[in-house]
């Protein structure tokens, strides 16, 4: 693995920062909806308890789950997703003409960026 850029290390930080959001929300709501219950119902103490502590386990899986999942997905080593010569998508490329290397000039007939 060769080093990273700043464009990627950024990339990389903001990645683990929107999975770990997101996975904190996720398992905030799969605890609620596991340990919920216990605060709207009068139960017995070992209902209680036993759902606060499904609440945990079930959080603490949809947590980890989502982590992985979204940092799996992204980037993996080879694929390289933007290209140097690729372009760039506030071109208003639509995808049906193919993209302009930076060494085309946009003029036609002109060979060269020197001609």
């Amino acid at each position: 693995m060769g080093r990273r850029n700043q464009r990627d290390r950024d990339a990389i930080t903001v990645e683990i920062g929107y999975a770990l959001v997101s996975a904190t929300f996720a398992a905030a709501v799969v605890f609620g909806a596991v340990a919920g219950p216990k605060l709207a119902f009068t139960m017995p103490y070992a209902v209680e308890r036993g759902l606060f502590l499904a609440g945990l386990a079930a959080a603490a899986i949809v947590f980890a789950l989502r982590v992985v999942t979204v940092l799996w997905r992204f980037a993996r080593p080879g694929d390289e997703p933007n290209p140097p010569y690729a372009a760039d998508a506030s071109e208003g490329s639509t995808g049906s003409r193919p993209a302009r290397r930076p060494d085309q000039s946009n003029q036609p007939g002109r060979r060269g960026p020197d001609s």
